[in-house]
């Protein structure tokens, strides 16, 4: 099977008939020369521009393309409990390609630490997540589209994508998403193709994609189940592990004796289908402590790709996961996440010249 070239990412993954040998597993620690390839693969990718962005998103580099062009998971394991349905993939992507796309998209992505209230009755509460966040997307009745495009629909190519409604491919005005606290924003290239390969996987199709980040074994979030009108009856999620293992805890919302934990670990992804959502709940509970001396830094990030059917789901998602506090980019040479408007952080984050879109 021929190689595809860069720009074949911005369409969907053709059906593969032939299984790639998986690459060697990822070293336990890394190396200087883990670092430096990082680097390296930071400064050698073409970034994704869009206005919405606050700065240039890079694009997956040539390595892990050249990989993904032909890979092809291996066959799920189902599991099945009362009103749960879910397909574990163990792994989705071999171990040294999931640390591949960790290190990557924790050096490449901006995050959020949201803080919001919530008020019960005359009561008002602050809320700080608890984790650091990002979504990219917009729900079904819209689609970003390239107006210098050819192929007449969606399109992940180029800084000039609008918002146009989905059916009259009519350009929106600004009513449509007047409650959305930021601009909604396109998929990046380097995240449209993990959707790509997880929509052939699956069979389904997704318009959004939310990232979490666990920095710590601190890092959590809390019982809940994503059964919100705006997803549809029944939604399917689908749940990719980069970095750290983490227990993922789910239980039965009338059941209390049905349980189910499953430890996930770097390149594991979980699809939660049927009425799970509606029947059970899920959440990343905290740790003891903090796996310390390893690539990961002790984090976790989570990936998951949603289908949003209403306009409601486009204002909430951005509400909970960007909100409207600082930019966080990854800080290499501090092993940690910080606010990107210190200049030094920038050029930490941007050391390849790119610029900023402030």
């Amino acid at each position: 099977m021929s190689k595809r070239s860069i720009a074949s990412f911005f369409t969907k993954l053709p059906e593969t008939s032939k299984k790639p040998r998986l690459s060697s597993p990822a070293p336990k620690d890394a190396s200087v020369e883990d670092v430096k390839k990082e680097e390296e693969d930071v400064e050698e990718s073409i970034p994704s521009i869009h206005p919405s962005y606050p700065h240039p998103i890079l694009s997956l580099p040539p390595h892990l393309l050249s990989f993904l062009a032909t890979y092809q998971p291996p066959q799920p394991r189902q599991i099945k409990k009362p009103d749960l349905q879910i397909d574990s993939y163990t792994p989705f992507f071999p171990p040294s390609t999931a640390k591949s796309l960790y290190l990557f998209l924790r050096a490449s992505l901006p995050f959020y630490r949201v803080t919001y209230s919530i008020k019960r009755g005359d009561l008002e509460t602050t809320v700080n997540t608890p984790r650091f966040t990002t979504v990219y997307g917009i729900d079904s009745h819209s689609i970003f589209l390239n107006p210098d495009s050819n192929d007449g629909g969606d399109s992940v190519d180029g800084e000039k994508r609008v918002l146009v409604d989905s059916k009259t491919k009519k350009t929106l005005g600004s009513e449509r998403y007047r409650a959305c606290v930021c601009r909604p924003r396109p998929i990046p290239q380097c995240l449209e193709v993990l959707k790509n390969i997880v929509e052939r996987e699956t069979g389904e199709d997704f318009n959004f994609v939310l990232v979490n980040y666990y920095a710590s074994s601190e890092d959590s979030i809390s019982y809940h189940s994503d059964d919100e009108h705006f997803l549809g009856p029944n939604p399917t999620i689908a749940s990719l592990s980069l970095g750290t293992t983490r227990d993922f805890l789910l239980k039965h919302k009338q059941d209390k004796n049905q349980t189910l934990k499953l430890p996930l670990s770097n390149g594991e992804m979980v699809v939660m289908k049927g009425a799970t959502q509606k029947k059970w709940l899920h959440s990343i509970p905290k740790r003891s402590s903090t796996v310390t001396g390893s690539w990961t830094n002790g984090g976790r990030i989570n990936i998951t790709f949603r289908k949003g059917v209403e306009i409601a789901c486009t204002g909430n998602y951005y509400r909970y996961n960007v909100g409207s506090g600082p930019v966080y980019r990854w800080n290499s040479g501090k092993g940690e996440m910080e606010i990107w408007g210190d200049k030094s952080v920038k050029k930490a984050a941007l050391g390849d010249g790119t610029g900023t879109q402030d």
